[in-house]
């Protein structure tokens, strides 16, 4: 059965100069034929703009003006003929425009992602370069950008297709030795080289996995968690940040009972901010809740901040002891109530326990710059050199996959010589998980949940 051309509008909605509208199938080309003015035999070029008037395939009224592109397939975005409406972005042109490709025959609207997906379904596009895709859709910050670019352009693809075809190579050693050794006296150090590959394979996979998640943590953005005691200045301090009123500031200790979140952009990297309630001794039920949640989401930070106000330094010791250890940013908070040697004095006792240590004031915003640039400094020096990867792992799928195939590695390796059948299995399970991750076999749930994270027209 012939499949159906679907068309949608490509470019965000509302009003805009120019609105693209996408139209991909086997049909594709009639579009040209019914919806622009002129010759109906009119060649048109591959990939070459033409200015036409679009008009109504049946009345032939009118539509708007604009430009027309051809990408016959296999050469196109979904390796199927494609025809591309630039017109004028008025809502009434896109919903004219629409509505009369809808009267041709075995036209109809694409769904959400169809487009992608049409793409993966004739191999332009594997699923690790749709998740990029999608990745680069909804990148916000300049780092985010860079690894879903990367990613889209098949920086994943390379390297796991690589070693899933070496992999392949060891298992049709395997094979051979299983189905010939015998009769075609193979070289007897064949089996030697499939060991020896495999244990270059799990290595290298295992150098692969061991990137501290900077691809997870860059994609979903970085977890900085700010902890202290109540009237630290948390909630002030998240709200100099967030650049408005994202916490209810208050002189009453125990103001934020649950955890607050911003997200920003520093210096080109998602970071997200969590205030949380203040760390005291107390029996109120749902301070206790609140502090609770609070030293959870301490746990899940990826940079950990402990605000401790300089006014009540000397009171503190407790939270420096439970809170604050080597991978803890400390701030003395409150710095324009107390004198420089206070300063000095907390920084030097807490400066030996701590990562690094700042001093400010919330209030007046003194050391406030500082600390930031000192913080984007930090995002840089950890996710610079590792997000200029070309392979770096995005998905929490993809690790699970290759943990998946480093475990079948390990139990081939395990095998014994004379258990080959097994351990050709082993060989074939350890392939099976890399295709996984490129959408080689067995993704149909992966690919739902994918392709309902792009708009429709995409």
């Amino acid at each position: 059965m012939l499949r159906q051309t679907i068309y949608a509008l490509s470019s965000a909605p509302g009003k805009a100069g120019v609105a693209v509208v996408r139209v991909s199938g086997p049909r594709a080309k009639q579009a040209l034929t019914s919806c622009t003015a002129g010759n109906a035999r009119s060649s048109w070029r591959p990939r070459q703009a033409y200015f036409r008037s679009i008009q109504h395939p049946q009345t032939r009224a009118p539509l708007d003006r604009g430009l027309v592109l051809w990408f016959p397939g296999p050469h196109s975005f979904t390796g199927e003929d494609i025809v591309e409406l630039h017109v004028h972005g008025g809502n009434a042109v896109v919903r004219s425009v629409l509505d009369a490709l809808g009267e041709l025959p075995d036209f109809r609207p694409a769904e959400q992602g169809e487009f992608a997906k049409r793409a993966f379904d004739n191999d332009k596009l594997d699923l690790t370069e749709l998740e990029g895709l999608a990745d680069l859709l909804n990148a916000e910050t300049e780092a985010q950008r860079q690894l879903a670019l990367r990613q889209a352009e098949g920086g994943l693809r390379v390297p796991y297709e690589r070693w899933r075809e070496q992999i392949i190579h060891c298992m049709a050693i395997m094979e051979a030795v299983i189905d010939f050794g015998e009769d075609e006296q193979i070289d007897e150090g064949a089996t030697d080289t499939a060991v020896q590959n495999v244990i270059d394979m799990r290595n290298a996979i295992l150098k692969h996995l061991d990137d501290k998640r900077v691809g997870e943590i860059v994609r979903n953005g970085v977890k900085v968690t700010i902890v202290g005691p109540p009237n630290a200045g948390k909630s002030t301090l998240l709200n100099m940040l967030a650049k408005r009123e994202a916490a209810i500031v208050s002189d009453i200790p125990g103001t934020t009972r649950d955890v607050v979140e911003v997200t920003l952009n520093l210096g080109g990297y998602p970071v997200v901010i969590s205030d949380t309630a203040g760390l005291r001794e107390s029996t109120d039920v749902i301070e206790k809740e609140g502090m609770k949640r609070a030293l959870s989401r301490l746990d899940q930070a990826d940079i950990k901040i402990c605000l401790i106000p300089l006014t009540d330094w000397d009171r503190l010791d407790q939270i420096v002891h439970d809170v604050v250890d080597k991978n803890t940013f400390v701030i003395l908070t409150k710095q324009d109530l107390t004198d420089g040697s206070m300063v000095e004095k907390a920084r030097n006792q807490v400066a030996q326990k701590a990562r690094g240590v700042w001093a400010l004031s919330c209030r007046t915003g003194q050391g406030v710059d500082p600390f930031l640039n000192d913080m984007i400094g930090l995002l840089k020096t950890t996710f610079d050199d590792a997000i200029s990867s070309p392979a770096l792992i995005t998905q929490a799928r993809h690790r699970r996959h290759l943990q998946d195939c480093v475990e079948a590695l390990d139990q081939f390796l395990a095998t014994p010589s004379e258990e080959i059948v097994l351990a050709a299995e082993e060989l074939r399970q350890a392939a099976n998980a890399l295709g996984r991750i490129t959408g080689r076999v067995d993704v149909e749930d992966v690919l739902d949940a994918l392709f309902s994270q792009f708009c429709i027209g995409k």
